[in-house]
């Protein structure tokens, strides 16, 4: 089967809830976490990618409950969450693999430099 490409918010939404079932500003915390502050999901976004999410059976509700009179919705990743998940990783590790291999080619031996063709 093909992998198509998984958006990074949809990827680390995923990352987050393989390391447990979190509420929605849980999730936006350790998303900003994950990607060391490059990525700071707004509710809108985040709300928008689980429901996409949960209509794709990658992630499912895993409870209610109420917090200082404000109700938090919890969720959690689903086997084929996890299978998604893996999925992307191997892609995206796959990329940088040939990336780096792409990259080796232009560097003179020994010098750590990189060189291009049209430069030296």
């Amino acid at each position: 089967m093909t992998q198509t490409e998984m958006r990074e918010p949809t990827m680390l939404v995923l990352a987050s809830l393989a390391g447990g079932r979190k509420h929605g500003y849980a999730l936006i915390a350790d998303a900003t976490d994950l990607s060391a502050g490059r990525v700071k999901l707004k509710a809108g976004t985040l709300y928008a990618v689980l429901d996409r999410l949960v209509e794709q059976r990658l992630v499912q509700i895993a409870g209610d409950e109420v917090v200082d009179g404000r109700n938090r919705r919890y969720f959690e990743i689903t086997a084929q969450g996890i299978d998604a998940l893996e999925g992307e990783a191997r892609r995206l590790e796959a990329n940088a693999a040939a990336a780096r291999a792409r990259i080796a080619g232009w560097r003179p031996a020994g010098t750590g430099q990189l060189q291009f063709g049209w430069i030296s």
